[in-house]
């Protein structure tokens, strides 16, 4: 790959003109002993924090004083063989290069908003580095977007940048001209293309000496596209808080990583799970952060990975683990790997104790959303129940509350809450941009609504049923589709599925099922196979839970971020009547 000479080429010069900037002393005075991470405590923001200065910056210190041993603070691979790992030194050259050209060359501001679509390449971690050193605002999306999702999101935030491949070049330029926001296009590629600015040209020529911006802790980040159930998506915006809350202790509970860590985040990178998974908390404990190109999900490769390279904590969604688990190995006893951490959904109680037969490690569940960041979970060492989403994280106050607000008991059936008065927590979400109506609409007396069912029991444990807008109410029953969902995927046909409500002239709603077979079973007869997997649901969990509708379909309607759409499947079993 040319971007790689390309970068030889810029670490050339900069080892030869490099000048250092120290970490600010407040965070040097912590290290005297070691290289322990920079820490805030619980409750009390400081007025001022920027990731790029006060953490990474800080293991850049550490490293120059021989106080970190120089493993590298990224470590990038891919299948063809090809290899970066870039020290916290490296990172902090190079990031002040982005800053540079972002403030120099392109004219953008603090403030300024740049659309960030990249596949896992290493200039992701550059880009989204550089935007927090210069203030700007960071906008990552995932490479399935479509050109009508580019425009959405250009149009919506008035971006001034965007920075992609020459993959997604011509999808930009088919809707640039109804952009008049977008000033500057940066590419990283191969190739060179009219009209937009070659990244790793332009870093090569541009200066490694940068100031980082003092922002304020409360001043504007990133913004984050949220998928939604209703409308199109709308832009969470977040604070440098967000950025903090991973120096909290608290927070730093949840993966305990250390310096000698080696994590890879399977997450998208247009993903939040991505910018905490494999930035904010892994940089933040001076770990290692591992990762593969990877441009499609292969679990043959995830697995050689493991045995491989001496990753010791992987944190993917629940499809990830069931991929390598459909694989049939009888053993997987990774060499290195220590913890492993899953969100987005609950994992079956016999997937969690499959994994830990065939590795040895328990899989620890957390949750969270693009307005929140991770708001509860199970830490290492905290008592583990299959299927929960474990306990609330601080400095975020976790309820069960009703539509109006009030705190329900243990046990009982209602939205997952986030107090916000009297003082909003570090690390929520600041508002919906531009939409102060669904901003309102969240708050509920006290509290931020999730708009996520569950329960807590009495010792903390939080329990998912489903979105509140995808409960389905059949007979005077509620139904969350999670658990038929999970309960399908248990039979060997059901490749995936979603589940909805479907009209029906006696019981009003009944539960239908989209199911997408897995190969095996596509030349089964329909009919058999639906009384089939009918019984399985009776059997596994409560049978007024089971599809009394189900519906083979070659795909499930997804959003660009691979959430299943619901809302649209159901609307059109309503739109039937």
């Amino acid at each position: 790959m040319q971007w790689l000479m390309r970068f030889r080429v810029v670490w050339a010069i900069h080892k030869s003109c490099h000048s250092f900037h120290p970490a600010p002393q407040h965070l040097r005075c912590q290290s005297v002993s070691g290289p322990e991470a920079p820490k805030w405590d619980d409750y009390d923001t400081p007025e001022e924090f920027n990731f790029a200065g006060d953490v990474l910056d800080y293991w850049t210190q550490m490293e120059k004083e021989g106080k970190r041993r120089p493993s590298p603070a990224l470590w990038w691979v891919n299948s063809k063989g090809d290899e970066v790992k870039w020290t916290f030194t490296e990172m902090t050259d190079l990031t002040r290069r982005v800053a540079n050209v972002f403030s120099q060359t392109c004219g953008l501001q603090q403030g300024d908003r740049v659309a960030l679509v990249l596949p896992r390449v290493p200039e992701w971690w550059l880009v989204t580095v550089g935007c927090i050193r210069t203030g700007i605002i960071f906008m990552p999306g995932t490479t399935l977007m479509t050109a009508k999702d580019i425009l959405y999101r250009l149009q919506k935030s008035e971006a001034k940048g965007i920075v992609t491949t020459d993959t997604f070049a011509p999808e930009v330029d088919s809707v640039a001209s109804e952009c008049p926001s977008l000033i500057t296009k940066l590419l990283v590629s191969d190739h060179r293309r009219e009209g937009w600015l070659d990244f790793w040209s332009l870093i090569k020529s541009a200066s490694p000496d940068h100031t980082c911006i003092k922002s304020k802790t409360m001043d504007p980040m990133a913004i984050f596209f949220t998928s939604g159930t209703t409308g199109f998506p709308k832009m969470a915006k977040h604070s440098h808080g967000l950025a903090l809350r991973s120096s909290l202790p608290s927070c730093r509970k949840l993966l305990q990583l250390k310096t000698s860590d080696i994590i890879w985040c399977l997450s998208d990178p247009g993903w939040i799970m991505a910018i905490l998974g494999a930035l904010l908390e892994p940089w933040t404990a001076g770990a290692t952060v591992f990762i593969h190109h990877l441009p499609q999900f292969d679990p043959k490769i995830i697995v050689q990975m493991f045995f491989k390279y001496p990753i010791t904590q992987c944190l993917g969604a629940p499809t990830i683990y069931r991929m390598i688990m459909q694989q049939n190995f009888t053993s997987l006893k990774f060499p290195a790997l220590e913890h492993c951490s899953t969100g987005g959904e609950a994992l079956l109680p016999e997937e969690l104790e499959k994994w830990k037969k065939l590795t040895g490690i328990l899989i620890h569940e957390a949750y969270g959303q693009s307005e929140t960041g991770i708001l509860c979970g199970v830490l290492r060492g905290m008592k583990i129940k299959p299927g929960s989403l474990g306990k609330a994280i601080s400095p975020f106050d976790v309820q069960i509350i009703d539509e109006n607000g009030n705190i329900l008991p243990p046990n009982t059936e209602g939205n997952i809450g986030i107090r916000i008065k009297p003082t909003r927590p570090t690390g929520l979400f600041m508002c919906y941009e531009k939409d102060p109506e669904n901003t309102a609409q969240v708050e509920c007396g006290d509290f931020y609504n999730t708009g996520d069912r569950a329960t807590i029991d009495e010792e903390g444990y939080f329990w998912f049923l489903g979105r509140s807008d995808d409960i389905i109410n059949a007979s005077g029953y509620r139904i969350g589709p999670a658990e038929v969902e999970n309960a399908l995927a248990e039979h060997p046909a059901v490749a995936e599925s979603a589940v909805v409500s479907s009209p029906d002239p006696i019981r009003g709603e009944v539960v239908k099922a989209f199911i997408v077979l897995t190969p095996q079973f596509l030349s089964n007869d329909q009919g058999q196979l639906t009384k089939e997997l009918q019984q399985h649901v009776k059997v596994v969990t409560a049978p007024y839970k089971y599809p009394r509708k189900v519906e083979f379909v070659p795909e499930l309607p997804k959003t660009v971020t691979g959430k299943i759409k619901r809302k649209e499947l159901r609307e059109k079993e309503f739109e039937l009547m």
